[in-house]
């Protein structure tokens, strides 16, 4: 093959710089950080391995293959980013465990009210909250699948928990669910639920999907979870149907936009937890070595010239 400019934006140790650069030693290497990274860098690279910013690629005529860090890609297949050629590969399958777990923490403490009892530690005041609920007895609506969707199934199936899945298109159940269903049930199924936990990835169908309609035919006193892409829920909804009641609490890592404007009535909520979209990222060191993993294996394809993993767009 002839020379490539390779371009890594992810964070690597020297042992997987030395991996990567033994796949394809003709090649000139250049690591920096997204922080860092110029758009000089991004329009010279050949292969780039990491999520630059969209803009600064801007349908390169250089840039053959794309693997991005993450899972979601809905930022690059925008008209413009990418040419026609380019490859463009995802880490799907590198966040399972730190996603899921998470959320699945989120929800816990929900279900036994430590929000509540550490916002009443920080004034000081010793008080019971009263009543709480358990993820045995719990029936939990997961919304989407894949690698998270599953991870989160199998902690919540595996504490006793009824879990029903939803999925954009038909597939066996899965041994971590006892139902799955596509999202045409979704209505049927909202009212079930006592907590709903959200994994959907950022589609013109999903945008804006939970706003009052949903909301309102949710469960009374269940839970919303939100660990996939922000711009699946109207905010000011959400806000509607926890002061009222009718909710009993959220939990979201991902808001829209982000970050979160300090004026939002989303931060004001006693019954919300936020956190700033840091469940996906590199906290869990496991997962910076899925993300690197996937980088080498498909590095070693793409010089083979064989099927890309996790391809999105060739």
């Amino acid at each position: 093959m002839e020379q490539k400019r390779v371009l890594v934006v992810i964070p690597v140790t020297k042992p997987q710089k030395d991996r990567l650069e033994h796949l394809l030693p003709e090649a000139e290497y250049i690591y920096t950080s997204i922080s860092d990274v110029t758009e000089k860098q991004v329009r010279q690279a050949e292969i780039i391995l990491g999520n630059v910013p969209p803009e600064m690629i801007r349908a390169s005529e250089n840039l053959a293959w794309l693997q991005l860090e993450s899972a979601g890609f809905d930022l690059y297949v925008k008209e413009g980013i990418l040419s026609p050629h380019t490859i463009l590969t995802n880490s799907s399958g590198a966040y399972g465990k730190a996603v899921s777990e998470h959320m699945f923490a989120m929800l816990l403490a929900l279900q036994k009210k430590l929000h509540l009892y550490r916002d009443n530690q920080k004034q000081h005041i010793w008080k019971d909250e009263g009543a709480v609920t358990s993820i045995t007895d719990a029936t939990i609506l997961v919304l989407g699948a894949g690698d998270i969707g599953k991870h989160f199934a199998s902690l919540a199936h595996s504490l006793g928990a009824y879990v029903i899945g939803v999925k954009r298109t038909p597939g066996d159940c899965p041994s971590c669910m006892d139902e799955l269903h596509t999202m045409d049930r979704l209505r049927k199924l909202l009212p079930k639920a006592d907590a709903v936990v959200s994994f959907l990835p950022s589609t013109s169908e999903t945008k804006g999907l939970f706003g009052k309609e949903l909301f309102a035919i949710m469960k009374e006193g269940s839970f919303f979870l939100n660990g996939g892409r922000g711009d699946l829920i109207c905010a000011q909804d959400l806000c509607d149907a926890l002061e009222s009641g009718h909710l009993a609490g959220a939990a979201v890592d991902v808001t829209d936009p982000e970050p979160l404007p300090p004026d939002h009535r989303l931060w004001t909520i006693p019954t919300v937890f936020i956190t700033p979209h840091i469940s996906g990222g590199y906290h869990l060191s496991e997962t910076q070595r899925n993300v690197v993993n996937i980088c080498l294996k498909n590095m070693q394809r793409y010089i083979n010239g064989e099927p890309m993993q996790n391809l999105v767009k060739h």
